[in-house]
């Protein structure tokens, strides 16, 4: 299944105004079990992070967490960096017509080489190491880059059925994923072998969050690849939908999982 040209049409239909990108980020809060779970850490962490942090966005994508964390203080100085050229670009774009150029700004970078010797006091990587095989030199990049007692917080899927791979044999539903998921705890040692003094990890998209999942993103999706008609269904299929799915995040996002297909991490320099 390819995610990757999904998510750029999405990007382009509402790329055209600061209103339209406005609602993309919204939708996309409503939608994403994950940005439940993110948005719950970033106001957990802002308390324990400097007034006028320096933040990284690795892995911007849509710069829709940027957006958000730079919502939270006018004094925060955010950067994100990203593979893609047109997303960093665009993400310049909206945030100079939103006023927002000063302290928010983006740039095309390869984390497997990105380095800023303690520059950041937070950096936040969401749905990113799934994508990267040499993840152990981003690693080792992202603890260089931040400043002593920083903290990284980190959202990818699990091994325990993430990408919607159950075994080893199946094949990620996002077909630009190198791992279908990481081990609890071999994604722990690999931070702390990376030079992190204490790191904490946990299940989401547990059995609620798995049955939101695939009514607000794998159905939808899979209907997107079968012909672009349901772009003009998809709404409607929401109508429906949302109302259970809704339900479900919230029993996830404040339930405690003895598994579940996506994980939550925090690392200390």
């Amino acid at each position: 299944m390819q995610y990757e040209p999904i998510k750029h049409r999405v990007g382009r239909f509402f790329n055209k105004s600061p209103f339209s990108r406005k609602i993309l980020y919204h939708l996309l809060d409503l939608l994403l079990l994950r940005a439940w779970h993110i948005r719950r850490e970033i106001n957990k962490i802002k308390v324990s992070i400097p007034a006028t942090a320096s933040i990284l966005d690795a892995g911007s994508g849509f710069g829709q967490y940027s957006y958000f964390i730079s919502n939270g203080s006018e004094k925060y100085n955010i950067s994100g960096v990203d593979i893609n050229q047109t997303q960093v670009e665009d993400n310049n774009a909206f945030f100079k017509r939103i006023g927002k150029a000063e302290r928010v700004t983006f740039s095309v970078a390869d984390l497997t080489t990105y380095k800023n010797e303690e520059a950041y006091d937070f950096i936040i990587t969401v749905d990113v190491m799934e994508h990267i095989l040499e993840d152990e030199k981003v690693f080792r990049n992202l603890f260089y880059s931040l400043k002593p007692g920083g903290i990284l917080l980190i959202s990818t899927p699990s091994d325990e059925g993430g990408s919607d791979a159950h075994d080893e044999h199946d094949e990620s539903f996002i077909g630009e994923h190198v791992r279908n998921g990481y081990n609890i705890n071999d994604i722990q040692q690999k931070l702390k072998k990376a030079g992190f003094s204490r790191t904490e990890a946990k299940f989401t998209y547990g059995k609620p969050g798995q049955i939101s999942w695939k009514l607000s993103m794998k159905y939808p999706i899979s209907l997107l690849n079968v012909n672009k008609i349901f772009f003009v269904i998809i709404p409607f299929y929401f109508i429906f939908t949302y109302p259970v799915s809704f339900v479900l995040n919230l029993f996830d996002l404040y339930g405690s999982h003895q598994t579940g297909t996506g994980l939550m991490v925090k690392a200390w320099k």
